[in-house]
């Protein structure tokens, strides 16, 4: 498993990752690997502003669909185009290509009550 240091986690396996007013928002690497095959993405709140923790979208594997939460409040500017053809980039990169949403966040400072990379991975044992 793969637990970059450079962004923040929730207990909901999510990551936020900070950039400028701007932010990056996938599922983790462990959620993907639970998940399993990844066929569908929906996210229908871009252009919205949700605060932390309400659902932005939803995630379709094979058996089951999982809501998806924000990890912080803002506005959801765009969802990873990229993924409406090939979903499984969330399973293939999570931290990278496999990013659902961009969003300008309420207050970046937010992100800062999030978990780190060794207490993220201290809920999992």
């Amino acid at each position: 498993m793969n637990y970059p240091t450079n962004i923040k986690y929730t207990s909901e396996h999510e990551w936020i990752r900070i950039e400028g007013n701007e932010a990056y928002v996938g599922i983790t690497d462990y959620a993907q690997d639970q998940l399993g095959d990844i066929v569908f993405i929906d996210i229908p709140t871009v252009g919205e502003t949700l605060e932390k923790g309400e659902t932005f979208g939803t995630i379709e594997v094979v058996k089951t669909v999982s809501d998806l939460f924000l990890p912080v409040a803002g506005e959801i500017l765009e969802q990873n185009e990229a993924l409406a053809d090939n979903p499984e980039l969330v399973n293939q990169d999570p931290y990278g290509e496999g990013w659902l949403i961009k969003i300008k966040p309420n207050d970046v400072a937010d992100a800062d009550d999030l978990l780190d990379a060794a207490a993220y991975q201290a809920t999992l044992e």
